[in-house]
């Protein structure tokens, strides 16, 4: 029987023989079944909701073990969880059971900055690890804009990137080993504490981005990054997106590569000067239509040559009809602050525009990235939505919002048909349905438009290695399997 099958015997299941399992077997304090303790873990950053039936709160790796090996043998499923910033419903228990929330987990196990890496517990919280690395002169790389609230357990389990990933790369590639239990109940150490290994399969890059469908990462051994000896910071408004793009292709074919390039679209820069109180910073003009924003870092002596190199590929043409309306650089770290701050607001930002925004991350190749741009303000036209693009240009990485009244049927309907249309889109370009919020509940349809039946029927049979009853986030990642 395929795990999805499984699913409404999973459902049918009594919680109560797992509850007294797991009270012979763990402290009090560990597990919850209290109503609003249930309903408070039963949703995440995507607006969905499912109660759990018992939350529990492991303290270390063995109460982990010991948890899904107890929900495996009473065929109970599990839905783990950092601190639910999530946005697909990736941490949503839609098949009821148990919540598994590690934020309790958040020891650090290990730094040794003489091998550039540190080894920490999956609860821990990304900028405290940023911080404590930064105080020896390092830090990791993925900085996901829920930084200052988001799970290093959550990072790997969505494979999270954030705006440095075009120069840095993202978890994947910042992560040395990870110990997880999977479905099965057995532990899993996979990796190395070296740069390089290639002894057996990388299970390591396999549980990276599995969303917690093959177990739960426990802890994870993180490749550090020496911190830069300067940042610059270049703003550069275009009149389109058109423009702005071309500039985003000259700026990754030349030898200085930026440490960041974000995008924001027209409409968001109008969103935005509604709201310049709160992004002063940005000082729009009036004709622009399209921002980007240009890190660079490196050596204080060298970075000088660098933004030249940089400016000159943002320019292109000084007087062609695509050139930039205006060019400036901020150096020093309140104005590079201010900056970022205005960028990370806008997300936040657009909630006081409508009730609900359904946030999108879909990847083109970045030639394609006006393509999909006007795809997508067509389809916001056609069917009367408000649509905010923004995002990590340098990856071609685009944060789709489509703002609406979820009171709205109308409304409600003709998003579903944007969305439809805007992810055909994306794959006509050769891109991808999703870049590092994950696929979690909310993208699990569309998965089979991208990966053809073959691949599915393999991850089909990597998903029962691993977790051969299905207890493991199930309804979440892949599509239902073929009869």
């Amino acid at each position: 029987m395929s795990t999805e099958k499984n699913l409404d015997a999973l459902l049918a299941v009594d919680i109560q023989p797992l509850l007294r399992a797991l009270s012979a077997e763990l402290p009090a304090d560990r597990l919850s079944i209290e109503p609003a303790t249930c309903w408070a873990y039963g949703m995440d950053n995507s607006r969905l909701h499912h109660a759990a039936q018992l939350v529990v709160f492991p303290d270390r790796h063995d109460e982990v073990a010991t948890l899904v090996r107890l929900a495996r043998q009473h065929r109970i499923p599990i839905t783990p969880r950092g601190r639910g910033t999530g946005t697909a419903g990736g941490s949503v228990p839609l098949h009821g059971g148990v919540v598994v929330v590690m934020d309790r987990m958040n020891r650090v196990l290990e730094f040794r900055p003489e091998d550039r890496l540190i080894r920490v517990e999956a609860g821990i919280i990304n900028a405290e690890v940023q911080r404590i690395v930064g105080e020896a002169g390092f830090f990791w790389p993925p900085d996901p804009t829920s930084n200052a609230l988001c799970t290093i357990g959550g990072n790997l389990g969505c494979n999270a990137a954030g705006p440095h990933a075009v120069k840095y790369g993202t978890t994947r590639e910042n992560v040395l080993g990870l110990t997880a239990v999977a479905g099965t109940g057995d532990t899993v150490k996979a990796g190395t504490q070296t740069t390089k290994g290639v002894v057996g399969y990388d299970l390591t890059r396999l549980f990276i981005g599995s969303e917690g469908t093959l177990g739960i990462i426990t802890e994870a051994t993180l490749k550090l990054t020496p911190l830069p000896d300067a940042i610059r910071l270049m703003r550069v408004f275009f009149r389109d997106m058109h423009a702005a793009s071309a500039a985003v292709s000259r700026l990754m074919n030349q030898p200085a590569t930026p440490s960041a390039i974000e995008f924001i679209d027209g409409n968001a820069l109008n969103l935005m000067r509604q709201f310049s109180d709160r992004n002063s910073a940005l000082d729009i003009p009036p004709e622009a239509g399209a921002l980007l924003m240009i890190e660079i870092d490196g050596l204080a002596e060298s970075l000088d040559g660098q933004i030249q190199k940089i400016r000159a590929a943002a320019e292109g043409d000084p007087g062609h009809v695509m050139a930039p309306i205006s060019l400036s650089v901020a150096t020093t770290k309140a104005e590079i602050a201010a900056l970022w701050s205005a960028r990370k607001a806008l997300s936040p930002t657009l909630r006081h525009v409508a009730p609900k925004k359904i946030n999108e991350d879909v990847v083109v190749p970045v030639s394609r990235i006006p393509t999909l741009i006007q795809a997508i303000d067509q389809s916001a036209a056609r069917h009367g939505i408000t649509i905010v693009n923004f995002g990590h240009a340098g990856n071609g990485n685009i944060h789709v919002n489509l703002l609406i009244d979820p009171e709205n049927p109308g409304q409600m309907a003709a998003a579903e048909e944007a969305l439809g249309e805007i992810f055909t889109t994306v794959l006509a370009l050769d891109g991808t349905l999703s870049g590092e919020h994950g696929v979690g509940a909310v993208k699990r349809d569309y998965v089979r438009a991208e990966i053809p039946p073959v691949n599915l029927a393999l991850m089909h049979g990597i998903k029962r290695v691993f977790d051969p009853e299905g207890i493991m986030n199930p309804g979440k990642k892949l599509p239902a399997p073929n009869p």
